[in-house]
């Protein structure tokens, strides 16, 4: 008879990564830490011992397509499971569900994402981007410092809620959005790291969670009933979502039409405000950076405006936002419960086990990437580029779950990029680099605030 522990040939048992190992460097510097633990796992299949809960780490990016990509049904994003059941609060069943729902919310909501149709968005978008900028010319004149977290928020409410929403929701509106955001994703870190923690039973930052969905929904749901009172033939993502039907037919209802409507607030504005605050203190630091990609903006732009024909051609700049997303990407976990029992690199992964994917890591790792620490657009040269696995990185995910804004993310956040190298030179107040902040969404842990002197024209 053979030992019910004996393990298969070819099936190896995961190597785990100890407790005394994992909290102590978790507490101390969580991002350095899960960098770490990618190291230590050398891209193979490992544990993490966190007590109770001994979720499998995933680094290598040919398991990682795997979960993500070739074998996405057996890997979901569970409502009940690490990391989703806290966000599920806020964001409900939809676009970042799971399920018949989440398919129905992602057939309605991907034809306003696909490349044309981001791109017929552009060029109202630059007027809006450079309109904003423009109002930076205060501050610079009175040589007053400004919170580039703050404006490039402003910058990017102004340019979503127009494009995307028809101004059904205003700047000032969006911007309370924005706050409650934040405060919902540092406030869901206690459940996440506890996800075992029955909801029932009260955590820190549970209180601040529920003010700030409160406030959301209060600036949200008037909105959203107004629309489906005056019914129009916009295309605007609410008009959308009540013209919509379910694949029986039925007009959604209200709850779905709030959740894919909060969803589709933060998709569109979350990875441009928070990824491009580390730019700046980059290119401070990068002198040889920051000259190339100036000289490309003068050289594309010239003396008019930045227009949405530009965009093509402004390649090292879409280098830099590749390097930048790499080292700090927004969506910097992905975890995942298997639905059946399954072998990933020759380890066996049972049914309901947790898997955790992080582009965090894996873009980190000097397995896949050489220098991973040092901010180097080159590397995403397309002679340096080629033979790199699809999954070495994935900053907006991957498979049939890949992020829907991606494409706007790249062109909204050139059009900001260049329309503020145009107009000024920026300096950071501090050298150093603001930390990072693991919390539901990826962000700078500091403000960085910029002295901003008016380019000679």
């Amino acid at each position: 008879m053979v030992a019910s522990d004996t393990v298969p040939v070819g099936i190896r048992r995961p190597d785990v990564i100890p407790l005394r190992h994992v909290l102590p460097r978790l507490f101390r510097d969580p991002t350095a830490a899960l960098v770490e633990f990618g190291e230590r796992s050398q891209g193979e299949v490992v544990k993490l011992n966190l007590g109770s809960f001994r979720p499998y780490l995933v680094t290598n990016p040919v398991h990682v397509q795997q979960v993500l990509g070739d074998r996405s049904g057996n890997y979901v994003r569970s409502g009940e499971g690490l990391f989703w059941r806290p966000i599920r609060r806020l964001f409900g069943d939809g676009i970042l569900g799971e399920g018949q729902i989440w398919s129905e919310s992602r057939r309605i909501l991907q034809p306003m994402f696909t490349a044309r149709r981001v791109e017929a968005l552009m060029e109202g978008m630059a007027v809006t981007i450079a309109d904003a900028v423009a109002e930076l010319d205060e501050p610079a004149r009175a040589g007053r410092p400004v919170d580039i977290g703050a404006e490039q928020a402003r910058i990017v409410c102004r340019a979503i809620v127009r494009a995307l929403f028809a101004d059904r929701i205003s700047v000032a509106d969006a911007l309370r959005i924005m706050a409650a955001q934040d405060a919902i994703a540092t406030s869901v870190i206690p459940r996440v790291v506890v996800p075992f923690a029955p909801l029932s039973v009260p955590m820190p930052g549970d209180r601040a969670f529920r003010r700030a969905v409160r406030r959301i929904d209060e600036v949200l749901v008037p909105i959203i009933r107004a629309a489906r009172d005056a019914p129009a033939d916009g295309d605007d993502i609410i008009s959308t979502l009540w013209q919509a039907r379910t694949d029986d037919g039925r007009q959604l209802d209200e709850q779905q039409v709030r959740n894919d409507t909060v969803a589709m607030v933060a998709v569109t504005t979350e990875t441009t405000i928070n990824v491009l605050t580390w730019l700046w203190p980059h290119l401070a630091r990068s002198p040889e950076v920051a000259g190339r990609l100036r000289d490309e903006i003068d050289r594309v732009v010239g003396k008019g405006p930045v227009t949405a024909a530009h965009l093509p051609q402004l390649r090292y700049t879409r280098m830099v936002l590749d390097e930048l997303i790499r080292l700090y990407p927004v969506a910097w976990l992905a975890p995942r419960q298997a639905v059946a029992d399954d072998v990933l690199g020759g380890v066996r992964i049972e049914a309901g086990a947790t898997l955790l994917v992080s582009p965090l890591i894996t873009q980190r790792m000097t397995a896949y990437w050489d220098r991973p620490e040092v901010f180097d657009p080159d590397r995403f040269a397309p002679e340096r580029s080629r033979g790199r696995h699809r999954y070495a990185y994935f900053p907006f995910g991957g498979g049939p779950h890949q992020c829907l804004g991606m494409h706007l993310f790249y062109l909204e956040a050139q059009l900001i990029v260049a329309n503020l190298l145009k107009r000024f030179h920026l300096q950071p107040r501090h050298a150093e680099l603001p930390s990072v902040k693991l919390a539901a969404a990826l962000r700078a842990r500091e403000r960085v605030e910029l002295h901003l002197r008016p380019v000679s024209r």
